[in-house]
């Protein structure tokens, strides 16, 4: 019988006992994924133990988004749009606002379990309303410039870090070696998954890019002795360990003022993870339906609620916030997955592998985790428009067309997000492009067709 013969018809025409296998070793795939981006997003955040804290919100997202969410097959955990704006909040709280959290006698800790507990209870409330709807409102050349101004915003992070500017303090063991080890990591990245795909394609399940990429540099910069930077780590080892872990983020009373304090910021991320989520739920339906031949689309309001679960579940243990994943997303519709089991698993493989694993993450290199994002902010980068404005100006007859004005809304956008606020950026610009429509309707069009989907 074909291929075309057994494929199922319809999200439930399917035999899930003999599916399981399929599913299993997809959620496995992608828990090595979820747990090195975990680390790295940890690592960015600034919070303390911020890898393991990482690791710990990759697992817990996933499994409870994958549970419960609105999109059936699916990977969620700490994203870069949501990092990016965890780390702002993480400075601000022990940096311009130390002074009023004292005076509260709140910690920065109990600041993000504040801020994270209203993304969770707004993200609930936007479910209420049946707010999920208008994500596709929210225009192609937005979405882009947004993209965009968040790889910006990663790669400046992560360059301050590695040469010591803009007031961060370089890692130790000297700029050369931790830039070396930061470039040779991204080649790596880029040029291991396409040798892997090409001498031994039967294995790239049990043999990600990623993940070997980390390992072979760990082993690298310890067997020359470079003698650079790597994290300290606190693990988590016991019940005891989580639950003194937990006590740490809740408050001893309640203040009011401090509630006000953190909502711009907990407003802030409700809007990244709305959009971050469904626009991710756009792409997934569509590769659901390309791979599958069916309809499968995401009921968006169940998938806020499973966002503001998780968001508000992760702040009791100290966590970074996530949303839906479109790499780890779409990695697991490439691995096959057919059930909700394959990213539920994803979840519970990551809680696994970090308690067998935590003590080694403290040999990793933290110019590793700079290189490994910097890679993140390349497949966060739109490319595409950049592509076909490029193609425009040599002038070719079969590119598809970029208009001026399309350029003008992703690049401010991009620009925005960078130098001033990102909600800002989609907010003001999405309000632009509809007035501007409304003037020139010929001129710009809603559809996300350039969009990077990877």
């Amino acid at each position: 019988m074909s291929e075309e013969a057994t494929r199922p018809t319809g999200p439930h025409d399917r035999n899930v006992k003999a599916e399981l296998p399929q599913n299993i070793l997809a959620g496995l795939t992608v828990s090595f994924a979820a747990i090195s981006l975990g680390a790295a997003f940890g690592l960015q955040s600034g919070r303390d133990n911020g890898i393991v804290i990482g690791i710990l919100s990759a697992g817990v997202i996933a499994a409870i988004t994958s549970l419960l969410g609105g999109t059936r097959i699916q990977c969620s955990g700490p994203t870069a749009p949501m990092t990016t704006v965890t780390m702002a909040i993480w400075a601000a709280a022990t940096g311009v606002l130390a002074g009023q959290l004292a005076d509260a006698q709140y910690t920065a800790d109990h600041f993000m379990t504040m801020v994270l507990l209203l993304t969770g209870g707004l993200l609930l409330i936007m479910a209420v309303f049946r707010l999920g709807k208008y994500i596709t409102l929210v225009p192609a050349v937005v979405i882009s410039g947004f993209m965009n101004g968040i790889a910006i915003l990663i790669w400046v992070g992560e360059v301050k870090k590695l040469f010591g500017a803009g007031g961060k303090a370089a890692y130790s063991g000297g700029i050369a070696a931790n830039v070396g080890v930061a470039l040779i990591t991204l080649i790596l990245l880029f040029a291991l998954p396409k040798l892997i795909n090409a001498t031994v394609p039967k294995f790239k399940s049990f043999l990600p890019g990623t993940l070997i990429t980390i390992i072979l540099m760990t082993f690298a910069v310890h067997g020359m002795a470079l003698g650079i930077e790597t994290p300290t780590l606190s693990g988590i080892k016991s019940l005891q360990d989580l639950t003194d872990l937990a006590s740490k983020q809740v408050p001893g009373s309640f203040d009011m003022n401090m509630l006000w304090l953190a909502l711009p910021f907990a407003l802030n991320l409700t809007l990244l993870a709305y959009l971050d989520t469904l626009l991710t739920s756009l792409v997934v339906d569509k590769k659901v339906k390309e791979t599958f031949g069916y309809e499968d689309n995401t009921r968006q309001d169940k998938e806020l609620v499973a966002q503001g679960l998780a968001n508000g579940v992760v702040a009791f243990i100290g966590g970074i916030p996530g949303a839906q994943a479109t790499i780890r997303s779409v990695l697991i519709l490439k691995e096959n997955a057919t059930l909700r089991l394959a990213g539920i698993l994803s979840g519970v493989f990551v809680l696994v592998e970090m308690l067998m694993f935590q003590d080694l993450v403290s040999y990793i290199p933290k110019a590793v985790f700079a290189g490994l994002l910097i890679k993140v902010g390349y497949d966060v980068m739109d490319w595409g428009p950049l592509t076909l404005w490029f193609r425009e100006l040599k002038a070719r007859p079969s590119a598809p067309k970029i208009s001026q004005l399309e350029m003008f809304f992703i690049a401010g956008t991009t620009i925005i997000t960078v130098v001033w606020n990102l909600n800002a950026a989609v907010i003001g610009f999405t309000v632009l492009f509809y007035i501007v429509r409304k003037a020139r309707p010929e001129a710009l069009d809603t559809e996300p067709e350039f969009l990077n989907e990877t």
